[in-house]
């Protein structure tokens, strides 16, 4: 019998000093939407013999965020994205495709059911925070220039007093990166990858900062050229009274394509974009305006100078709005153009106002106006975007629970007519309606 429980003592002890910690606390949050959505025209081109109908249909979204707290300041994070799609709609039909839906770290297919985009280990300790996984890149200071991209890196965060120093590394998506299992040998270094430097300081009125990121580029070795980009961005934050006032600056520069081999010339890169926003609130009332910049490219020019203002950048419903080029695709115009995508070639203006006549609604109007930075091509006839008007009202049901209606009406500007005076324009507008539930 002393045999007995000396043997079943001994696997209690070899299970116990075998088994890996077990997460001490889970928690979770995230925000389900459903959204129903009303396009009048799906082209802004009119007497064209393609003339879009309107469309409309729902869409919907779960994203959960899990925190496994395995122990004081060490904690695995996971954020999966779960049927974000229109509601009856056929899944996707192309199973097999194997790149990216858009800020995704699965393709679309995958979206349509679950797909995890977060994966990665915090450990916050003596020394600084550590962050190694799939985590989000391409977002820094304001949300202007921001595109929320699920990437593979390693981050290191050190606060001193008021001040944040970062070091990133990390891989790009999207790249055929090196040889593995699954990837052949011709693969071999053609990855892309980058090295993040920044550094914040926060006051009692605002913050600033500065980033430094390289990226090299090498997933088009196999045309005998990588490519080189520095990107530099400047931010500031600053309250003053009721004003609450906010800018940022990119500059982009370096190789898009430096050749290994071969006689073509390099391809320079020189990108500069960038906003200044503003907002004052007086009490119920409130009024502010935004002024963006992002340069286009020019034929005449030796340089790619096309650079974008992000898609987490959404200024009005229609134009330059990416949720709806994802769901309801791009209005096109003539000669290529559309209204899809993130703030490109572009100078935008906005002035915008709003009420709460209670603590629960909030009404808010804004005007727009864009004209393109450079045209397209030497034929191209006209650089006016277009106004768009916009009215939203959004209620908060709950703490938890809010609904929105909103419209939009774009006036179609001339630049959408491309290269022929005789193409014929048509005006555009939507209705949206969107719960969101978060938790």
């Amino acid at each position: 019998m002393k045999r007995f429980w000396l043997v079943l003592l001994s696997l209690g002890l070899i299970v116990a000093f075998s088994t890996s910690a077990m997460a001490v606390d889970v928690k979770f949050s995230g925000e389900y939407y459903a959204a129903g959505l009303y396009l009048d025209k799906t082209t802004l081109r009119k007497d064209s013999g393609t003339d879009g109908p309107s469309t409309a249909f729902y869409f919907q979204r779960l994203r959960l965020r899990t925190d496994f707290v395995v122990s004081p300041g060490l904690s695995l994070i996971a954020r999966a994205d779960i049927m974000e799609r229109a509601w009856g709609a056929p899944r996707s039909n192309v199973p097999l495709v194997t790149s990216n839906d858009t800020m995704s770290a699965g393709t679309r297919a995958e979206n349509e059911n679950i797909v995890f985009d977060l994966l990665y280990a915090q450990y916050v300790s003596p020394i600084g925070m550590f962050m190694v996984g799939y985590q989000i890149d391409g977002a820094y200071g304001t949300v202007f220039g921001d595109t929320s991209m699920p990437t593979p890196r390693i981050a290191y965060i050190l606060p001193i007093k008021g001040f944040t120093i970062g070091l990133i590394t990390g891989k790009n998506p999207d790249g055929e990166l090196s040889k593995t299992a699954i990837n052949p040998a011709t693969a071999a270094d053609r990855d892309s990858s980058f090295y993040t430097a920044f550094v914040n300081y926060a006051w009692k009125t605002g913050q600033g900062g500065f980033l430094y990121k390289y990226i090299r580029n090498a997933t088009v070795r196999g045309s005998n050229f990588i490519g080189n980009t520095n990107v530099a961005i400047g931010f500031a934050k600053q309250k003053l009274g009721p004003v609450d006032l906010q800018a940022e600056l990119y500059h982009i520069w370096g190789q898009g394509a430096k050749w290994e081999a071969g006689t073509p010339d390099d391809t320079r890169l020189s990108m500069l974009y960038g906003w200044v926003d503003a907002t004052a609130n007086f009490g119920m009332f409130y009024a502010g305006g935004s002024i963006a910049y992002v340069s286009g490219n020019d034929p005449g020019n030796g340089a790619v100078r096309g650079a974008s203002g992000g898609l987490d950048y959404k200024p009005t419903l229609i134009l330059f709005n990416s949720d709806l080029n994802y769901w309801a695709g791009a209005a096109p115009g003539y000669g290529g153009s559309s209204t899809g995508g993130a703030l490109t070639n572009a100078w935008f203006g906005q002035i915008r106002g709003g009420v709460k006549p209670v603590d629960k609604l909030d009404i808010g109007l804004s005007v727009s106006y864009a004209s393109a930075d450079k045209k397209p091509s030497a034929t191209w006839l006209y650089n006016d975007y277009g106004y768009e008007v916009d009215l939203t009202a959004t209620y908060k049901i709950t703490n938890n629970l809010s609904y929105m209606l909103g419209g939009g009406y774009l006036f179609t500007g001339k630049y959408f007519k491309g290269v022929d005076e005789a193409n014929s324009l048509t005006n555009d507008f939507l209705v949206i309606n969107k719960l969101t539930l978060t938790f």
